[in-house]
């Protein structure tokens, strides 16, 4: 029974992705939000007793599934941004200052905020720290309303104006592996006590030597697949030719895999290798076929775990919520990001250099949304720590989620819109 119920739910999320882009276009609703209240309906039904929902009983199959969301969703992220990143460019690194800006001080930012509130709500420290870091990434699984449609092909001009879609593309991309290093803070804390113990090691590898090691896989793995798509001496490996556009899923998967067996942050290698690729050959228009592959994956894989979800909301998921975990999402979504997003973003660039008018920078630091990336380091986390994974965890995150998916989707088209009335916000293939 529970495996037909699995089938049931997938071919209803198949269906949901293909029909729900264009039916909910111009109405300020979102697919992601649809999908958390249709699987809530469905969770009131009088469905099996035995289906794995439990987090704690299923936290494996939660981890393996979150992740390959996440990575999917990298791959398509780092393909859409059509902006280089020249390693050996200043103007370059420039034109992404509001990307670092974000990440380097609004993150950590959010990180301690969050921290210090749960700690204030009385959570032992490691948990708070594990709050604060798998609420610290904004997700490039939900945000596809505030975020670059796609690659240009063809005649490539890049199209400066787009600051904020472009800014809030490229932080989602990045700071899913970012916020790893936060985590594993927690995991420490909890296991090997004192900072003393493991502050050394904590800086030396897993923020450094994993960060460094994750990019360049990601860069080693994409110039590679480049090299091979495009300028292979072999007309069988030069699969951009024949619009081969699968090597969008090997890509993220090699990548992923090398950055992981080489012991660095496999999701930055997966963003790196998809910006790498997309370096290459930037006009052709073999960038939209592969992106198109991974939306598209991205897009039912996403619908399918926000429908689990919504069951899980209302089969005893939120069971362990109390004001104090309502407190802090909201907290997060209404107070935290937008303070923090706006304290890194204050300082502005020049126009042209990643620099963001007023307006697109409160929108920028309010359009934190939340979501699959927060499971993964949730569910991850607790299976490094078994003490982490406490049910009180489980439901503020999704708590938090929900409200993000719900706050989030409902301002994305107005706000959009009404910074930028030019632009089809819903571009065929959009959610």
């Amino acid at each position: 029974m529970t495996a037909d119920l699995v089938y049931l739910v997938a071919g209803a999320s198949l269906l949901l992705a293909i029909v729900l882009p264009d039916l909910l276009a111009r109405w300020a609703i979102s697919a992601p939000m649809v999908l958390v209240g249709v699987g809530m309906l469905i969770g009131l039904t009088s469905l099996p007793d035995d289906l794995p929902l439990d987090p704690q009983d299923n936290r494996a199959a939660i981890e393996h599934v979150t992740e390959l969301v996440v990575i999917v969703a990298l791959m398509g992220v780092g393909l859409a941004l059509d902006r280089p990143l020249h390693l050996r460019d200043r103007a370059s690194w420039r034109r992404w200052s509001a990307t670092w800006r974000l990440l380097a001080i609004g993150m950590p930012v959010s990180i301690a905020a969050v921290a210090l509130l749960g700690w204030a709500a009385g959570l032992a420290p490691a948990a708070a720290v594990l709050l604060g870091a798998v609420l610290a990434p904004t997700d490039p699984v939900l945000a596809s309303d505030v975020q670059v449609a796609g690659p240009q092909t063809g005649d490539l001009e890049v199209d400066e104006r787009d600051e904020l879609r472009f800014t809030l593309t490229s932080e989602a991309g990045l700071n899913d592996g970012l916020a790893f290093p936060f985590v594993y803070v927690a995991i420490l804390m909890a296991t090997e006590g004192a900072v003393s113990n493991w502050g050394l090691e904590w800086v030396g590898y897993y923020l450094v030597g994993k960060i460094m090691i994750g990019v360049v896989a990601g860069i080693v793995v994409g110039r590679i697949l480049a090299v091979l798509a495009f300028r292979s001496a072999s007309r069988s490996l030069r699969v951009a030719e024949r619009g081969e556009s699968l090597l969008a899923l090997a890509a993220l998967i090699a990548s992923y895999g090398v950055g992981e067996v080489l012991g660095g942050y496999g999701f930055l290698a997966v963003f790196t290798c998809a910006i790498t690729f997309r370096s290459a050959e930037r006009s052709h228009d073999y960038h939209a076929a592969m992106h198109e592959v991974a939306e598209r994956l991205e897009r039912l894989l996403t619908l399918f775990v926000l429908l689990v979800l919504g069951i899980a909301l209302t089969r005893g998921l939120l069971d362990a919520l109390d004001w104090r975990g309502v407190a802090i999402g909201l907290a997060l979504i209404l107070l935290v990001r937008p303070a923090a997003g706006m304290l890194a973003l204050a300082i502005r660039a020049k126009q042209g250099e990643g620099g963001l008018s007023r307006p697109q920078q409160w929108a920028a630091a309010f359009f934190g949304v939340r979501g699959v990336g927060s499971i993964y380091y949730l569910a991850y986390a607790a299976g490094e720590a078994p003490e982490l994974g406490q049910d009180w965890l489980w439901s503020t995150v999704s708590f938090t989620i929900v409200a993000s998916v719900l706050v989030h989707g409902v301002l994305s088209t107005p706000v959009m819109a009404r910074l930028d009335p030019d632009r089809d916000l819903h571009p065929e293939g959009r959610e």
